[in-house]
């Protein structure tokens, strides 16, 4: 996140792009990164399934890697992450709500429809209680959305994450499996919230230094989270097999239906096609990274599956969406 111009790795909360720099060297450093991440990603993978005994006993260090993405995520703010906030509060409401009501009520809602296990099911309706998962950033930039209202979201849904998820987590499925929100929420803070501010305090404080590694921190945040999907596919390989096909149905029909609702609601808002574009990833793109980690810690690596699957695969659809979105309009990036 950020306004710094940088080469972005989708789902790394260290990306960032500058909507101001040349729109050439950036639209090719944001294609670079929506190719490469996903692969990353599906390696690691790869690598968890092949050789899960050597990475099963990792489940502890996912707390601390996501501790690291988010730290990054905080270097790579700036205030005008903030500022967008302030000058159009309205439009980030929108954004907001319509995250923390589409997603989490979809991964309810498809939980019951294919009937899943009480472990997958909580796995799903974690990936739609986290907050947006800034690879949304990125997408919006390819698709010429309002990149700046994409940010604006996705800082806000971070900092409201350890309220809001735990409480919607347990309000979805508090009746089939013992939620417990109150570590939860001191979780999420020491996770997400407190490396969050830290890193934005570093970058405050030591800004010419934080400068010269921004262009590293996408790319050492986009290996952390390939990091935790290999901990995390190989912790539940042995379920895989029975498992991987209704985890991918529900998968893509979250991430699909959430792209859709997420540009309806802002039309229905009254959005411009910019805005709109950018509720779309903001409302369908999660911070998986966080789902994986709290389903881990509280659940089992077999809940954690369906965080794993999505950080795959919401970055190969947001990256078609946005390219389909990118040939329908020759319109200028809103700046």
């Amino acid at each position: 996140m950020g306004h710094q111009p940088v080469e972005a790795a989708p789902d790394s909360p260290g990306s960032s792009l500058d909507p101001h720099e040349d729109p050439a060297h950036a639209d090719r450093l944001a294609r670079r990164a929506v190719t490469v991440f996903p692969l990353l990603v599906l390696v690691a993978g790869g690598v968890g399934l092949a050789m899960p005994s050597a990475f099963i006993d990792a489940k502890p260090v996912i707390p601390y890697l996501l501790g690291l993405i988010m730290f990054c995520m905080g270097l790579s703010m700036t205030s005008q992450d903030f500022r967008g906030v302030v000058k159009r509060p309205w439009a980030v409401a929108i954004g907001l709500v319509a995250h923390y009501v589409i997603m989490p009520g979809l991964g309810w809602a498809i939980a019951q429809l294919l009937d899943l296990s009480p472990q997958l099911a909580i796995g799903v309706i974690l990936v739609g209680c986290a907050p947006s998962g800034t690879a949304s950033n990125v997408v919006t930039f390819l698709a010429r959305g309002d990149v700046a209202l994409a940010m604006s979201i996705a800082t806000v849904s971070t900092l409201v994450a350890p309220l809001a998820t735990p409480f919607l987590a347990q309000l979805l499925a508090g009746h089939s499996l013992a939620v417990e929100a109150g570590p939860m929420v001191t979780d999420i803070l020491k996770t997400v919230l407190v490396p969050a501010l830290a890193g934005l305090l570093v970058r405050v404080l030591a800004s010419r230094l934080v400068q010269r590694c921004l262009p590293v921190l996408p790319w050492l945040s986009a290996v952390t989270v390939a990091a935790i999907v290999l901990i995390v596919i190989a912790g539940s390989a042995t379920a895989i097999k029975s498992a991987a096909a209704v985890v991918l149905l529900a998968v893509v029909l979250h991430n699909g239906l959430g792209l859709g609702l997420g540009y309806g609601a802002a039309r229905l808002a009254g959005m411009d096609t910019a805005s709109s574009r950018a509720m779309t990833f903001e409302v369908g793109m999660q911070n998986s990274g966080l789902a994986a980690s709290l389903a881990a810690t509280y659940f089992s690596p077999l809940a954690a599956l369906p965080a794993a699957v999505f950080s795959v695969w919401h970055n190969v659809s947001g990256a078609l969406v946005a390219a389909w979105m990118n040939r329908r309009t020759g319109a200028r990036r809103p700046r």
